[in-house]
């Protein structure tokens, strides 16, 4: 048995999962991985024989976790990595965890390529019909052979032959194909297909690409950027046909789990900036290997992109500096669309490959906002629509034809799993849907990878692959509000004690009470500081919706929209029953999938979209959260299941909610008299009067 951990031993963070513990000097990263319940496969028991087990060290200053991590902190190569590295190679900056030890502070990336049991990426395209109106045009004409008598250039005379034959005037050329005109043309016997760039705002028709005779192939991307994990997809430009789609985590995690941590990750290292829009930058031709495998497409037939993300993602894909977007008044360095060359940024496809970039809306409401706005439309409806794209940053839209505002709300990585004792991203072996009887208090619970419920015949036999792991967001949402629909916790979020006389489930842990989700290896446990932090996060949501609905002038909303992969994920019952959103009919809230990928689509097969949403941006009225003295109001109130104030007569009469029962902070229950009510609640109640 190790023994217990001591303050002066050395910090170890392990990306992308956030766990974290204190080693001694000494200790194999692999058995500070297993302590903490970090998947690192290794299938030849230690021996440095399988390569299973890579890590890699992050340098840096990591001011948000306060560790200084450096390769001088893990020990150098022993013999049996450097017979390993010999013999079959390891990558630059890789390390074997199972030989190398920690000597210092560290954080650790578990590269993803070397995980089976990866995080699972569920963004796929959604089904709709798009009305194609691309930028790229492919022109198939037929030339005027050179003539003694018409001393025209061969170049000029297919600037006629594309007028005359496609009505193209003001054409341009690419100059990277003036060299290539006259193999080209002579090559398809003066026959010749152009691509042909013209965007919904310009007059100028520019030639990007040529082929010799008939080229029918044209293929764009289009690609949401998130803080967490990116999303691509393959599309047909002649037929609209979405021809692969695949997604991967944003290996920027390892900088930090939040936005602000990457802020501050460039702030502290000099050259942070230039190391994450590299990793981006990376991943994301990864990502093109990937679809252009799988839809049997070259990267030289990609014409056009179109991508999305939040200014600080949108702004370190450009290699911009994210610096003046992490304190007020959050100044973006570019807001407008954005409209370049693929190949501008490094970016390997066609060498006249465009790439466009929707607007952002402001310093924390972004491109990916716009795009969710595009897919879903609140300016083109009467309803009052609520669109919540649920991530480390949430961004909340809120509007119809009338008027539309959008707001930003820092929910912390919470709902992602971090933060949380058992929590982890979602991938095979997480808890995602929990189910607790009100009368035993015994829990149910599905994982991802398994159909069954963990009370079902089979299920022990279906995780045996995975095991159960850890739970994930959907989990953690669900077991919160089923513990509060159980009693098991007050509505001020504390966990009652004294239910530990009718069930072993709830166990005391230091001065409050813990529930006890699931036993065995390894135990799972719902902490009081969990409960916090999920309350802590849907506070700062529902805070920011208030705001937006004191703006609109309305106390109810007809329409919510789940945006995001996360999203997708969240039952809308128990979403209400948190207090995550505003009462409203159930079968009125609904997930959308991917939407901001769905907008980046819609840009990409339509230059109109790109207009309506370059003019819809403009008029999006941004409330700025942490200037609203009522914020802080809103925020108190929230903290309660699902709200101090606000009714939800529409939950109320779809679910049985629990009477309400007072307790104390170390989970002693009291009477039926009303509480003592904490300073800032009393603050708050004040301001309201």
């Amino acid at each position: 048995m190790n023994p217990p951990p001591n303050i002066t031993d050395p910090l170890v963070l392990f990306m992308p999962s956030g766990k974290r513990g204190r080693f001694p000097v000494g200790t194999p990263v692999l058995d500070a991985a297993r302590q903490l319940g970090v998947y690192v496969e290794s299938v030849c028991g230690g021996r440095a024989t399988c390569g299973r087990c890579q890590i890699e060290v992050q340098e840096g200053n990591f001011a948000k976790h306060k560790i200084v991590s450096s390769n001088d902190h893990i020990s150098p190569k022993g013999a049996k990595e450097e017979r390993y590295e010999r013999v079959r190679g390891l990558p630059e900056r890789r390390r074997l965890s199972c030989s190398a030890q920690i000597l210092g502070d560290l954080v650790i990336d578990v590269p993803q390529d070397t995980v089976i049991n990866a995080q699972t990426i569920r963004k796929d395209a959604d089904t709709r019909v798009i009305a194609r109106d691309t930028a790229i045009r492919m022109c198939y004409v037929e030339i005027e052979e050179p003539d003694m008598h018409k001393p025209l250039g061969d170049l000029d005379r297919l600037k006629i032959a594309l007028m005359k034959d496609w009505g193209l005037k003001n054409l341009e050329f690419d100059f990277y194909l003036m060299p290539q005109v006259q193999g080209i043309l002579r090559k398809g016997n003066w026959a010749a297909t152009a691509a042909i760039h013209k965007d919904a705002d310009s007059d100028i028709a520019r030639v990007i690409a040529l082929w010799p005779g008939l080229k029918n192939e044209a293929y764009g991307l289009a690609c949401d950027i998130g803080s967490t994990t990116i999303a691509m997809h393959l599309v047909s430009l002649l037929s609209g046909r979405v021809a692969a789609s695949s997604g991967t985590s944003n290996p920027q995690i390892r900088f930090g789990e939040d936005l602000m941590s990457r802020v501050s990750y460039v702030m502290m290292n000099p050259d942070g900036r230039e190391g994450m829009t590299v990793a981006v930058r990376e991943a994301i031709s990864g990502l093109v290997d990937k679809v252009c495998v799988e839809g049997n497409v070259q990267r030289n037939d990609i014409l056009d992109s179109v991508f999305v993300g939040n200014p600080i993602m949108h702004h370190l894909f450009l290699g911009i500096d994210p610096t003046e977007l992490g304190g007020a008044p959050f100044a973006l360095a570019v807001s407008g669309a954005v409209r370049i060359k693929a190949s501008d940024i490094g970016l390997k496809l066609n060498q006249g490959a465009r790439l466009y970039m929707l607007p952002c809306i402001a310093g924390h409401v972004g491109a990916d906002a716009a795009a969710v706005t595009l897919s879903e439309g609140p300016h083109r409806q009467d309803e009052m629509m609520l669109i919540v794209d649920v991530g480390t940053n949430a961004e909340i839209v809120l509007g119809n034809s009338m008027r539309v505002v959008a707001a930003s709300s820092p929910t912390g990585p919470a709902f992602e799993g971090a933060e949380i004792s058992g929590g982890q991203r979602a991938a095979p072996g997480a808890i995602e849907r929990v189910r607790i009887d009100p009368n035993t208090l015994e829990p149910k619970y599905r994982v991802i990878g398994s159909e069954l419920w963990s009370d079902q015949p089979g299920f022990i036999e279906s995780v045996q692959a995975t095991g159960v792991t850890g739970i994930c967001g959907s989990g953690i949402i669900e077991v919160v509000a089923e513990m509060y629909l159980a009693g098991i916790i007050s509505e001020d979020g504390v966990v009652d004690g004294s239910l530990g006389m009718r069930s072993p489930r709830i166990v005391p842990n230091g001065r409050t009470f813990s529930y006890v989700l699931k036993e065995g290896e390894p135990k799972i446990t719902i902490t009081q500081n969990d409960v916090r932090a999920i309350q802590l996060a849907k506070a700062a949501l529902y805070a920011g919706t208030k705001l937006l609905m004191e703006k609109q002038h309305t106390d109810h909303v007809d329409r919510i929209h789940f945006a995001g992969a996360f999203g997708s994920f969240i039952d809308p019952k128990y979403a209400m029953v948190l207090g995550l959103i505003p009462d409203c009919d159930l079968d009125k809230v609904s997930a959308v999938g991917n939407a901001a990928g769905a907008g980046a689509r819609m840009a990409l097969l339509n230059r109109g979209y790109r207009r309506e949403i370059e003019e819809t941006v403009s008029r999006i009225e941004k409330i700025e959260t942490a200037l609203e003295p009522k914020f802080q109001e809103h925020f108190v109130y929230a903290m309660a299941l699902p709200n101090k104030v606000d009714p939800f007569p529409k939950l109320a009469a779809a679910v049985k909610l629990p009477p309400r029962k007072a307790m104390s902070e170390d989970g002693t229950a009291g009477d039926a008299t009303p509480r003592r009510r904490s300073r800032e609640e009393r603050a708050a109640r004040r301001g309201r009067d």
